[in-house]
């Protein structure tokens, strides 16, 4: 390699995050999205050494949705922190992948020389939405995700409550436990068991939101404290959405973090990446047991770096959701009894939407610089869509050449098989591809969701009223799988398709 191409590796060199929470006032507004995210790239700046935002030739940040009235707010973050970065930009829009992408997208600008110093940052203040429009005699919605997905227009599967990637991820959950051959008891035992050790993992984490250790079966119990929320998740299994929180890091490359005196020490090396994504129709995918693009990113990434599961000391798999980590965690073979995060998940880490994994990468670079050599990062966006792993390593990687091609689409599609046509109109006979129940604030069933197939192999989507209580037991009980099982289509009196399952 070239000394021009050795001083060319891009490098991070400072990190920073900020938890706003103002526990002790209540009627505390906090901070807003623009204020966390330049709060996270002042400590990104400071943590090395001082004087870098001046130099930024670069800025990346991932879009944000609690306060919509600010927009874009790249270039107000540049003006606020006295930067003028010839490249200012936002991520398309709030994806679990954005920060990784972001990071990908510099390192490869400061492997080609186009830029020597680049920050990539984002923040949501969920939080200071929710008092404001309190504040204002208004009310934010439960869930702000599901109301942007709603502002994207009606959908087939929106009809059936399918809206927010709450109501989505448990298919993959009920379809992945019936294809890994599990009772719904083992499902939830290791979806439990891989919470808890998040939760060991952020109880140790000073960035984290909730710094509290939960035992496996307190994850697992659904209570008055953890209330179901879609079958078969409680409270304690899904992201953490209500936090103001933000993060950032700072990118630049070896040759110029030396020629300014950054140490050795304080130097994490960024390997390749890859990326691959599931079509954006939840309808037109191949399958809910598995993730054909999550397969090729993550593992590519190690390929790229010339590693094995084995070589890594730590991994962040994104976890949303348990059906993610668990679908990750095969795809390596990454232990059941390792901890699967460096940050402490999107429930106890916190989730602020598309931002966390800039909390993971913070997290990934503090531990690299105490101790381990390679850790990998897996990120996840949309609906089980987008998928985007990489490499950060205490030393450099072979043979870590930039820019660096990081979409391996084909590759992801070459493994997917068709997907079954959809037929939305179906009556008649059918079996249960994969399921789910979606629960009021209350813990009550508002209904049942079902994506059945026909005889002829179609897809097509029902629901099971919350007054067919038989229906909904059996679903949940765990007493019969219900993938699998045959049942009919039948139209219900407002003309959606309702799921009658055959009793035997």
């Amino acid at each position: 390699m070239s000394v021009e191409k050795y001083n060319r590796i891009p490098v991070i060199i400072g990190v920073g995050q900020v938890n706003d929470r103002d526990e002790n006032d209540k009627k505390a507004l906090g901070l807003d999205s623009l204020d966390l995210m330049e709060a996270a790239l002042r400590a990104a700046d400071a943590d090395a050494g001082g004087g870098w935002l001046a130099q930024l030739d670069s800025l990346g940040v991932v879009d944000q949705i609690s306060c919509p009235e600010l927009g874009d707010v790249s270039a107000p973050l540049a003006q606020r922190v006295r930067a003028a970065p010839r490249i200012c930009y936002k991520s398309g829009y709030a994806s679990g992948d954005s920060p990784v992408l972001l990071l990908n997208e510099a390192a490869n600008r400061i492997g080609a020389g186009e830029v020597n110093v680049a920050a990539i940052v984002g923040g949501e203040a969920l939080r200071t939405a929710a008092r404001r429009a309190a504040q204002a005699g208004g009310s934010l919605s439960d869930n702000a995700v599901r109301a942007v997905a709603m502002r994207r227009g009606p959908s087939y599967r929106h009809r059936y409550g399918l809206i927010a990637p709450v109501d989505v991820y448990p298919l993959y959950e009920n379809a992945g436990r019936a294809a890994y051959r599990q009772t719904l008891a083992e499902g939830q035992a290791e979806s439990a068991e891989i919470w808890s050790r998040f939760s060991a993992v952020a109880e140790g984490n000073p960035g984290a939101w909730l710094r509290r250790r939960v035992s496996a079966d307190e994850i697992k119990t659904v209570s008055a404290a953890n209330r179901p929320i879609a079958f078969p998740y409680p409270k304690l299994m899904v992201a953490n959405s209500s936090v103001n929180q933000g993060a950032g890091f700072l990118v630049t490359s070896l040759g110029w973090a030396r020629a300014r005196g950054i140490s050795d020490d304080q130097v994490i090396f960024v390997g390749q990446g890859a990326a691959a994504h599931e079509p954006v129709d939840l309808m037109a995918r191949a399958s809910f047991a598995d993730s054909p693009s999550m397969a090729v990113s993550i593992g590519k990434a190690l390929e790229l770096n010339g590693l094995a599961t084995a070589d890594l000391d730590y991994v962040e798999l994104y976890s949303c959701f348990p059906c993610v980590p668990k679908m990750a965690r095969r795809v390596m073979d990454w232990p059941l009894e390792r901890a699967a995060s460096v940050f402490g998940g999107l429930t106890f880490g916190g989730g602020p939407v598309g931002n966390y994994m800039s909390h993971a990468v913070v997290s990934m670079v503090l531990a690299l610089r105490q101790a381990g050599r390679h850790g990998l990062l897996f990120a996840n966006g949309g609906l089980a869509t987008h998928n985007h792993s990489i490499v950060l390593s205490r030393a450099l990687l072979a043979p870590n050449i930039f820019p660096q091609r990081f979409d391996y689409q084909a590759e992801a599609d070459a493994l997917r098989g068709p997907a079954p046509r959809v037929q939305e109109d179906y009556l008649g006979p059918a079996t249960v591809e994969t399921y789910t129940v979606l629960y009021d604030r209350a813990g009550a069933p508002q209904q049942g969701a079902v994506i059945g197939r026909t005889p002829s192999g179609a897809r097509f989507i029902a629901k099971v009223p919350a007054a067919d209580s038989a229906t909904i037991h059996w679903l949940t009980s765990g007493e019969q799988e219900p993938v699998g099982a045959a049942g009919t289509a039948v139209q219900g009196a407002d003309g959606d398709t309702v799921w009658v399952r055959s009793v035997r």
